[in-house]
């Protein structure tokens, strides 16, 4: 129950920032936005793999995503404009930064994601609740969709030329996402 409130708290922010794009400044940097909560099962699975003991405290310590929320943007520079909104917020602790836009992982897969620690005021305490952002464009979005449900199909067991093509369709979206933000800066200038 913490982790959905702790959710809650994140989209709240998240959703004054793209209602005051939309009222105030001429362009909103956010496209649209997605939260899940891990299931049991798939927390039990990354404890396992992670070798973290099946205690409540430990969960809690050692899993920060179990809270998730999607932020999708127009151009990778708003990427980094909405992750330096919400991480100045005062009462948003940033525990851990990993920018797969500046090093992408082998695979191609972008994205930057951050893991911050929000407070959750309970009747009784205030809980602190990891959440974690995941903060990406609209291609790499596409991409990283796409190559989930390919990864899935194949039981994890994609075969070479599938994880070959896969990172040159990376490339493209990369490429694409640097063409389209050109084009949006020759249009409208620098933001």
């Amino acid at each position: 129950m913490v982790y959905k409130f702790g959710i809650d708290e994140m989209m709240t922010k998240i959703n004054i920032l793209r209602d005051e794009f939309g009222y105030v400044h001429d362009y909103n940097p956010i496209e649209h936005v997605k939260s899940r909560l891990k299931s049991l099962d798939s927390i039990l699975v990354k404890a396992r793999r992670k070798g973290v003991p099946r205690t409540v405290e430990a969960i809690r310590e050692h899993i920060r995503d179990i809270a998730g929320i999607r932020i999708t943007c127009s151009f990778t520079s708003d990427v980094y404009r909405i992750m330096e909104m919400i991480t100045r917020q005062g009462d948003v602790g940033v525990v851990e930064i990993e920018d797969y836009i500046e090093r992408p992982k082998p695979n191609g897969y972008r994205s930057v994601h951050v893991i911050v620690q929000i407070p959750v005021f309970m009747s009784d305490r205030v809980e602190s609740v990891y959440v974690e952002l995941q903060i990406r464009t609209v291609a790499m979005d596409f991409w990283a969709s796409l190559e989930h449900k390919i990864y899935y199909k194949h039981d994890r067991a994609v075969p070479r030329e599938l994880r070959e093509e896969l990172r040159l369709a990376a490339d493209t979206a990369r490429d694409l996402d640097l063409r389209m933000e050109s084009l949006h800066e020759r249009v409208h200038g620098t933001p």
